[in-house]
């Protein structure tokens, strides 16, 4: 996890309070900025109120997958203890998340609105901020007169209970899914390409499908990357949050001027887990 305490004009600045994750690999950042101090910390509890308990064996499971990775729990425990700090509260905050349209993608969204209160959407496929500036400036237009907004971005991965990545236990379905299905499809397509067994299609830009073509073509740049990694499916979300980043870093310098207060940037992965064990960041 790295932290990252920044003036409003310096978004994504390279002051580090502290980092947990690998050596030149971000797996969660916040960037914040000054400010006072509130009370979100009084609903964490109910929050996770009836969660399931921390399981040791799976925890160390998912952190050797994915070093540096925390329970939600633990993420929102430290974010809105740093946040207080900062002046942002459930009155003054507006929660802005980009997350994929998975529904397992809105565990981590869920426990953040209970904290902040209703969400603005920018995402789509794979966490990707289809709603881009135009998204983005309706969403600073409706932060609070002297208020705050906490930006939530990044893809997501399933694990199972075995510790196999790219697939996740769901609730109801006996088939063990696959997670993101959005991102391991563009993987699909970009493997074909790589590999030089693609098809030829006069479908690569459709308008019923377009957020799935915009991934594929985002995901071009890790083909090299994705090819050498020991493992693709634990690479994936990686390449994807690196992508993603660099088009929310532009969306955000574009629309800053019509932030109020401050902004809070939460970039990571989820890791989405089975029904009875936490999920992950």
């Amino acid at each position: 996890m790295k932290i990252f305490i920044v003036p409003l004009a310096l978004f994504f600045s390279s002051t580090d309070a502290f980092n947990v994750g690998p050596v030149g690999r971000v797996s969660t950042r916040l960037g914040i900025v000054e400010g006072q101090t509130s009370a979100a910390s009084e609903k964490l509890a109910s929050v996770y109120e009836g969660k399931p308990a921390e399981n040791e064996t799976f925890d160390k499971l998912v952190k050797k997958n994915f070093p540096g990775a925390i329970s939600n729990k633990d993420l929102a425990t430290r974010v809105v203890g740093l946040l207080d700090e900062k002046g942002f509260n459930p009155s003054n905050t507006l929660l802005c998340t980009s997350l994929c349209a998975d529904e397992l993608a809105r565990v981590l969204e869920d426990e953040f609105v209970d904290i902040y209160g209703n969400n603005f959407n920018l995402g789509g496929l794979s966490g990707f901020p289809f709603a881009g500036n135009t998204g983005f400036g309706a969403m600073a237009a409706h932060i609070p007169d002297d208020g705050f907004c906490l930006l939530i971005h990044g893809p997501h991965v399933g694990i199972t209970k075995e510790g196999q990545v790219g697939k996740v236990e769901r609730s109801g379905i006996a088939l063990v899914d696959n997670c993101c299905g959005s991102a391991i499809a563009a993987s699909n397509y970009l493997q074909g390409i790589t590999n030089g067994g693609a098809a030829i299609t006069p479908k690569i830009q459709q308008f019923s499908d377009f957020q799935q073509g915009a991934v594929q073509e985002l995901i071009l740049p890790f083909g090299k990357r994705l090819g050498r990694a020991e493992n693709r499916m634990r690479e994936l979300p990686y390449a994807l949050y690196d992508s993603q980043e660099v088009l929310v870093t532009d969306i955000v310098n574009t629309g800053k001027g019509g932030i109020k207060k401050g902004l809070a940037v939460l970039g990571g992965i989820q890791i989405n887990t089975s029904p009875d064990t936490l999920d992950y960041f």
